[in-house]
């Protein structure tokens, strides 16, 4: 008889919002399928989109009674984090893994995000997002220091299996117990479908976990790789405008909650060593004669302005109580698959 305990299962969340993303809705279940540490179930979140909600339901219908994919309806108000509690509710894993809708992870994903929990005082463990970009390549200008304005690993985080701070949300998994202790993410903050391009829910929940379970570890494993897709329009310099600038308003709401102090922990050092860095290194190409160097090194300096204003007003608005409200309650109502409501309700009226 084997002494070794059986590996985590996983219930793997993706939420989705809008039929444009089909193919990758279909692309990401698919590679949710071939993992080599098979998933408990995966559970499709469907935020306020009858329609898609309706397309899914039928696509998946023969696989929810078999445990495989499920398909909810967001429970909450829109908007990725209600999503993403709804998920966590209806979870039967001990273990949730968060997968964005536009993403593949490879083969052995959730095998590493696994391996990560041998650690009882792990709570948190995320991977490394690779850009697939829809041009086949990166823009010449765009800086890698910013590459999580396309939701992606950038440079900067220290490689291999390392504490972190937080985990990035679209390539993380969590012990389900945490949510317990912390509560659920932060509504008010984070984004809704492609009208807020805000973010920083992740960040904010991974500070609150750390203070609500003394010795919490948080980790990243850059072998937990997923590739994200990177539409066209989010390579042009308008979007990283328009991104970069929302992220200094995300910091401020994150600031708000959490304090100043944690809430740009990790931003002090990037801004005082990896960026600068950056733009060194873009001078030196350009001085060499190297395409794009210019660009990446001016990007830099943009988006630091950029995301400083949009700090400042941020932070300004709190001040003067025109900030949202956080909701991070404890996770209690679970989405319901389109089955069993659509059941409740012939049950009701009969």
């Amino acid at each position: 008889m084997s002494d070794r305990p059986s590996p985590p299962r996983f219930s793997v969340v993706i939420c989705v919002y809008t039929e444009e993303r089909w193919g990758d809705i279909l692309a990401a279940v698919d590679s949710v399928r071939k993992q080599s540490l098979p998933p408990l179930e995966t559970l499709l979140v469907v935020d306020h989109n009858e329609r898609l909600l309706d397309r899914l339901t039928e696509e998946y219908a023969d696989e929810r009674d078999r445990g495989g994919v499920r398909v909810l309806a967001n429970a909450g108000p829109r908007g990725l984090s209600s999503g993403r509690n709804t998920g966590i509710a209806a979870a039967r894993g001990a273990f949730v893994a968060f997968l964005d809708d536009d993403a593949v992870a490879e083969h052995d994903w959730l095998h590493h995000l696994a391996a990560g929990y041998d650690d009882p005082a792990v709570v948190a463990v995320g991977g490394r997002t690779l850009p697939a970009w829809a041009s086949g390549r990166r823009p010449v200008w765009f800086p890698e220091e910013f590459d999580w304005v396309v939701g992606c690993t950038y440079r900067g985080l220290p490689p291999g299996r390392v504490r972190v701070r937080n985990v990035l949300g679209g390539n993380a998994s969590f012990r389900r117990e945490a949510f317990d202790a912390a509560g659920g993410f932060a509504t008010g903050i984070g984004r809704d479908g492609d009208r807020r391009p805000l973010g920083c829910e992740e960040t904010e929940l991974c500070i609150r976990l750390a203070n609500a379970v003394p010795g919490a570890v948080l980790l990243i494993d850059d072998r937990a790789v997923i590739h994200h897709k990177v539409p066209a329009a989010r390579e042009r310099f308008a979007y990283f405008r328009t991104r970069v600038y929302a992220e200094g308003l995300s910091k401020a709401l994150v600031a708000q909650s959490v304090g100043a102090g944690k809430g740009l922990e990790s931003e002090r050092r990037y801004t005082s060593r990896v960026l600068p860095a950056g733009v060194l290194r873009g001078v030196r190409d350009a001085l060499l004669g190297r395409a794009g160097g210019a660009g990446r090194a001016g990007a830099i300096v943009t988006g630091v302005a950029l995301a400083a204003g949009g700090y400042a007003l941020g932070t300004l608005r709190a001040r003067r109580g025109g900030s949202p409200t956080f909701s991070w309650g404890p996770i209690e109502t679970a989405g319901t698959p389109r089955e069993d409501r659509d059941a409740g309700a012939r049950e009701a009226v009969a």
